[in-house]
């Protein structure tokens, strides 16, 4: 899955996040969402997935691109 293939609901020019390199929320086609943030090291996740530290301001960012 590419990054155009996705819905990006977070860091549509609110902040100051030039090269796509900061915390963000994405929905996939299928209505799951994709995270980007930080690495985080809290614990270790079974194989295959990950951890990602995001914060809660873009998941509030999220919740109301949704309208949710």
């Amino acid at each position: 899955m590419s990054r155009e293939e996705l819905t990006r609901l977070t860091g549509n020019g609110n902040g100051n996040c030039n090269n796509d390199d900061c915390p963000n929320v994405y929905r996939t086609e299928s209505g799951s969402f994709v995270v980007q943030g930080d690495v985080s090291d809290a614990f270790t996740p079974p194989t295959g997935e990950g951890l990602v530290e995001i914060p809660e301001s873009v998941l509030r960012e999220a919740v109301r691109a949704l309208g949710w």
